[in-house]
């Protein structure tokens, strides 16, 4: 029978209370923005399969939504599977346009602290460590200063900020930083550290100030003998968290405490950011950390395959390490996979089970650029959300930006307008007449203009088209 978007079969039990059972844990309307239409729900034998219509949305699911998903089919199934997020463009045509804008939507008041929020009671465990990172070239000297952050008893730079495309290891850097400084003791005392998102820290703030507990906020931040905060770029745009932020930056790092960050973009490249906040961040360590080439890609493969248990030769790694150039994330979706398949297969890891494994990541292998870094970048640096890129507002910040992802997927990837229109759900001559007009606002060398909370801003786009595509090379 024909899988529809938000289930496996029309008919199967299972994956209806799954849909039923995850629907209540996290509301209708998140549930019919994320999963009604263009997600795909498959509950196998070991595993849950979602399979989403681009990056962004994989993203956002794996973030949110992920450990919703497995309880759900805990729940309806009494076992506990592992959930792979797989990306299938086709899906694209599903999505209403009123879906785009309701995503759009949950983004902003999620990541701007308008949602209910509830401070966790406890520092929660972190899951990675520093001695768990693969070491390779693309992330050598950023692997380098976060040790010396860990192990040093005074700031040797403050802040180190680390930036790079998802899935590359910065959230695993800080947690090892975290978990390697809790092992230390200052003064006598165990070190205060804390580990949080900037959407964690906005809705905290947030929180905060309805609750008049503002002075509660400043001293469980500014007495750490660590922060470190992730995804920092989420702070684009949003003032008051932003000036909350760089007085307790200064409260730290003038008490000789330390401050690490980590970011989709460098500090000069994301969008409407305090210029103090900026001359902050660069004043200290900033360091980018690349998609692993292929010697990494192969010693993460190693690693991960000799934790889960899972006997695959070299040949089979290096199928998986050629056609996975991205994320580190895909090369641990890709040996999920392969793990379950090797399962209902009888125990053996085939080249031919690999190529199984591997169908749903195929899509477009000749490039380790993919449309969500481009969104990602381009959002980052506007001060807004992929989300807004494919939803259908037509304000001129997002206007401007949704143009120059099209002329840059155009450029640096081989992905023809339709395939950039099915992605970002528009229709293929919209691309057309964006990447055109982007072409032409180029040649005749004019600025492009555009919005923010502190008036408009103007830069030539030749200059604008530079800046972005620094955060490929």
């Amino acid at each position: 029978m024909e899988n529809t978007p938000g289930s496996v079969c029309a008919d199967d039990e299972v994956t209806r209370g799954v849909l039923l059972t995850l629907s209540e844990r996290i509301g209708p309307q998140r549930f019919n923005a994320w999963f009604k239409h263009g997600t795909r729900i498959e509950v196998e034998e070991s595993l849950v399969k979602i399979s989403v219509p681009n990056p962004f949305v994989a993203s956002w699911i794996e973030n949110h939504y992920r450990e919703e998903i497995g309880q759900a089919a805990k729940d309806n199934t009494g076992k506990k599977r592992p959930v792979v997020v797989t990306i299938d463009p086709s899906l694209t045509k599903e999505i209403r346009k009123r879906d785009f804008d309701n995503q759009a939507d949950i983004v902003a008041k999620t990541t701007q602290g308008r949602t209910r929020y509830k401070p966790p009671t406890r520092v929660a465990p972190l899951r990675h460590k520093l001695e768990d990172f693969v070491v390779g070239q693309c992330n050598r000297l950023a692997r380098s200063a976060a040790a010396t952050v860990a192990t040093a008893n005074k700031p040797v730079f403050n802040p180190l900020f680390v930036h790079g495309p998802c899935g590359v290891g910065k959230t695993h850097l800080l947690q090892g930083i975290c978990n390697m400084a809790s092992k230390k003791l200052r003064g006598g005392r165990p070190v205060a550290w804390r580990y949080v998102t900037a959407e964690q820290f906005t809705n905290e703030f947030i929180q905060s100030l309805r609750n008049k507990k503002l002075g509660q906020f400043r001293t469980r931040y500014r007495r750490l003998d660590l922060l470190a905060i992730d995804d920092v770029h989420f702070l684009a745009a949003k003032k008051a968290t932003q000036d909350e932020f760089l007085h307790t930056f200064n409260s730290i790092e003038s008490a000789g405490k330390q401050v690490v960050m980590a970011s989709d973009a460098h500090p000069h490249l994301v969008g409407q950011f305090n210029p103090q906040l900026v001359s902050r961040f660069v004043a200290g360590m900033v360091v980018k950390i690349d998609p692993p080439d292929k010697d990494t890609r192969m010693a993460i493969l190693r690693m991960r395959a000799r934790r889960m248990k899972l006997a695959a030769g070299e040949k089979v790694l290096e199928y998986i390490a050629m056609h996975i150039r991205g994320s580190v994330r895909e090369l641990e979706g890709a040996l999920i996979k392969l793990a379950a398949l090797t399962e209902l297969a009888g125990g053996t890891v085939s080249l031919s089970l690999a190529t199984e494994a591997l169908s749903d990541y195929l899509i477009r292998t000749d490039s380790a650029l993919t449309l969500g870094d481009i969104e990602a970048t381009v959002a980052t640096y506007f001060g807004i959300t992929p989300a807004d890129i494919h939803s259908s507002r037509r304000t001129r910040t997002v206007s401007v930006a949704r143009m120059i992802v099209m002329y840059l997927a155009r450029k640096h990837t081989r992905m023809s307008y339709p395939e950039i229109a099915r992605a970002i759900g528009k229709h293929h001559s919209s691309v057309v007449l964006g990447v055109q007009r982007m072409e032409s606002v180029i040649a005749e060398g004019k600025e492009l203009r555009w919005k923010t909370p502190v008036g408009p801003r103007t830069m030539a786009a030749t200059r604008l088209v530079e800046l972005l595509t620094q955060q490929f090379s």
